[in-house]
């Protein structure tokens, strides 16, 4: 078997836990399953089998020195190396999606943080993320307990943008090839373009069910809770648009070619680009041999088109964080067109089309753990005052995705 250089499993059983390639800014997120090749009718250069190398070879989680690419979900900081040069006058107008995305696109927490508090979401873009709570860190762990039940974490250095742009797909690649022949994937990272944006994410769990006939996806997201209580409704519905986005970008993968040309242009990234020596040596090992980014996006797109739509329903799943102890489940319908009506709500703010606007009245009992309470202007409003609304832990005291 080959491992890579960092690779230190050194006993029976931590051998059979898979492991995966991710660089260093997506280690505690990106995670995901046990390594498979594709068919060799679908990549020529390599004559093994699927089944072949799901024996013979691990995913490579791995973690690297490159600073260029922040986290693929992460929320907070300024990218702009990619961004055109603009007068300061320019720069002023522009919209926060291209102020603060324009070099890795918009995540799926992006999108669900701006349904929760759009005014909330303009702070964090212009002053900074808030650290994370303990209930925030101890949601993190816990996922990070789940992902090492099938991922063993190995180093890999990169060197370019492209670099970590390959990584990601490559993590898609050798996870969704689990779950066709496992059964089951965890931290699946997803890049697709999305009502006319470039969208990031990463599933918690994908499961392919046996016993139906037609076997289709369950996208699954786990909560944790510092309560023995479930969820308000606000935040189960922020909970369930964050897995509809996922299935919106899921089935627009798989039914749709993936437009790699417009995916170059818009991150300025070199297709030809010859990957780093650490990442040629693991696409080999994983089953598809590639020297370039684009090598490796036409793997992914050659990879979504193997794939079913998404099931339609859709699964939530309430931890108490004491013990993991499972409060309950929300199993709940895929709604097309809300979900489509959400994210385009939610363009225009990142478009910069109209204002940040606050939630409504009866959820102004938010505001109670929000960092930015002191400052924003929702609560000089004497009618929305949050003084005497429930208590409620919010979701900030879930799972961050």
């Amino acid at each position: 078997m080959t491992h890579s250089p960092t690779d230190t499993c050194s006993d029976d059983n931590t051998s059979k836990i898979p492991v995966e390639i991710i660089a260093e800014e997506e280690m505690a997120l990106i995670e995901a399953a046990l390594a498979a090749a594709v068919p060799s009718a679908l990549f020529p250069q390599n004559s093994r089998s699927i089944r072949s190398i799901t024996l013979l070879s691990k995913r490579r989680l791995s973690a690297c020195t490159f600073t260029g690419s922040p986290d693929i979900e992460d929320s907070g900081g300024v990218v702009g190396s990619n961004s055109p040069q603009k007068n300061k006058k320019t720069r002023v107008l522009e919209s926060f999606l291209h102020r603060f995305r324009r070099g890795r696109g918009l995540s799926v927490t992006d999108i669900t943080a701006t349904e929760w508090c759009e005014k909330q979401m303009e702070f964090i873009l212009l002053v900074g993320k808030p650290g994370k709570t303990k209930a925030m860190q101890a949601g993190s762990a816990r996922h990070a307990a789940l992902e090492g039940e099938v991922i063993k974490r190995v180093k890999v250095h990169v060197e370019s943008a492209e670099d970590m742009w390959a990584l990601k797909f490559m993590n898609f690649i050798v996870g969704a090839n689990q779950l066709l022949f496992d059964g089951l994937t965890r931290e699946l990272p997803l890049v697709g373009f999305v009502e006319g944006v470039w969208m990031v994410g990463i599933i918690d769990e994908i499961r392919m069910p046996e016993s139906e006939a037609k076997r289709l996806p369950i996208l699954v997201d786990t909560k944790t809770r510092v309560r023995a209580t479930l969820p308000s409704e606000p935040q189960r519905r922020n909970g369930r648009l964050q897995l509809m986005c996922y299935k919106y970008m899921w089935d627009s993968l798989v039914a749709e070619k993936f437009p790699s040309l417009k995916f170059f242009d818009f991150f300025s990234l070199n297709p030809n680009h010859i990957l780093s020596e650490e990442i040629r040596e693991s696409t080999s090992t994983s089953g598809f041999p590639s020297e370039t980014l684009n090598d490796v996006v036409r793997y992914y797109g050659n990879s979504c088109r193997l794939l079913p739509q998404a099931h339609d329903q859709l699964l939530l799943r309430y931890e108490l964080q004491e013990d993991q102890s499972l409060l309950g489940e929300d199993a709940f319908a895929y709604e097309p067109k809300w979900v489509k009506d959400q994210v385009k709500s939610c363009l225009e703010f990142w478009l910069g089309e109209r204002e940040a606007s606050y939630p409504p009245m009866d959820e102004r009992w938010k505001c109670r753990s929000c960092k930015f309470a002191s400052t924003c202007p929702a609560n000089s409003d004497p009618n929305g005052s949050s003084s005497k609304t429930k208590n409620e832990d919010i979701l900030s005291a879930e799972t961050p995705s």
